[in-house]
């Protein structure tokens, strides 16, 4: 039997961290918006209506945050697959995630809405 593939997500959370090239965004920072989506069987959860059958919101946000700020990272590909790496260690359930980082104060000298990357990782074997 194929296991379903829901989605868990979190869209806009914002952290306060110390990624860049630029020396002074390693020592003021500035609010990145992470957006977060993963991929789950939640079909237990589903049937049953208990909170230990899926992946907890609050539980992602906390280990997002404390990935995502653990260290100073130059390139927010590192932060955003450090992100990916924990949200895996951390939830079994968790088959694949995407992890989009937000970076609405680069320091490029142009006009623009958004700017960022997105990583993903599946879980393998």
């Amino acid at each position: 039997m194929t296991s379903a593939l829901d989605t868990v997500f979190v869209t806009g959370l914002a952290v306060h961290a110390y990624h860049g090239v630029m020396e002074h965004e390693r020592t003021v920072g500035q609010t990145f918006l992470l957006d977060l989506t993963l991929l789950a069987d939640l079909s237990e959860a589903s049937r049953t209506d208990k909170h230990s059958t899926t992946v907890s919101y609050d539980q992602v946000v906390d280990c997002a945050t404390r990935a995502f700020a653990a260290k100073r990272f130059r390139l927010v590909e590192a932060a955003g697959g450090a992100v990916c790496e924990a949200i895996l260690a951390t939830f079994p359930r968790v088959e694949e995630v995407r992890v989009t980082v937000h970076k609405p104060h680069a320091p490029i000298p142009a006009t623009f809405t958004d700017v960022g990357v997105s990583i993903l990782r599946r879980r393998h074997g």
